[in-house]
């Protein structure tokens, strides 16, 4: 098992707004975590470094390797409601980064089972032999469109890009979790929109089911900024 990250600020921005944490927890288990902040001059960086450390931090601590799915699902949950609580707090404390919030998109892999919750649009994929799938749901404007069958076109405007859910920008969040089990030699890869905004589905599975993981990395790095690199890109893999 690998499992590894790299993070760009991209070709646009003054200042890298996402975060990352992976670790190794024992020889059979890893936890990686995504986030990507928004809102205000600086308060996006604030809220995804705030909420990454707080999320992480719970998880690693808190996670026995005997734990029950239902446990491991309480845990990962219970751990992006305590940091959107943490956000949400800090951003009416400071007025100029009310409103602040973050993406979060984690992983925790124990074998060959997969343990995945997000907010937002940071994605976290499953890849294989069969090809490579998105299991996380993006909580944006268009995708609430598409799931209730209307016509995309009405949000390609300035509401193309709006976030229908976010860590600490409400009161309290409700995370999507999703479990599965993977197979030896697949490919667990979590990323921001700054990367999925510029890169295909068929150039992330060839990357990363084909190439060494940091290799992979840094090709999928170079090939959203080759194509605009018009946000933070952030990546991270757990390859099992």
């Amino acid at each position: 098992m690998i499992v590894m990250a790299k993070s760009d600020i991209g070709k646009m921005r003054q200042e890298n707004q996402d975060c990352y944490r992976v670790r190794e927890i024992s020889s059979d288990t890893a936890l990686a975590v995504v986030c990507d902040g928004m809102g205000g001059t600086h308060g996006g960086g604030i809220a995804s470094e705030v909420a990454i450390n707080a999320i992480f931090e719970k998880i690693f601590i808190s996670y026995r390797p005997e734990m029950e799915p239902k446990s491991i699902k309480n845990l990962l949950t219970s751990a992006i409601s305590t940091a959107n609580t943490i956000v949400f707090n800090k951003g009416r404390e400071e007025p100029e980064n009310r409103g602040m919030g973050t993406t979060c998109v984690l992983a925790l892999t124990r074998g060959n089972d997969v343990f995945m919750a997000s907010v937002g649009d940071s994605r976290g994929y499953h890849i294989s032999d069969s090809g490579i799938e998105q299991v996380t749901k993006d909580h944006t404007y268009i995708a609430m469109l598409k799931e209730k069958g209307l016509p995309t076109e009405y949000g390609l405007s300035s509401m193309k890009n709006v976030i229908t859910r976010a860590v600490g920008v409400e009161e309290t969040v409700e995370p999507d979790y999703f479990e599965f089990t993977a197979k030896k030699g697949d490919v667990i890869f979590l990323c921001t929109d700054g990367l999925t905004n510029h890169v295909s589905d068929e150039i992330i599975l060839e990357a990363t089911y084909l190439k060494p993981p940091e290799e992979a990395l840094t090709k999928l790095i170079n090939t959203a900024n080759s194509n605009g690199g018009k946000d933070n890109i952030t990546a991270a893999i757990i390859a099992l």
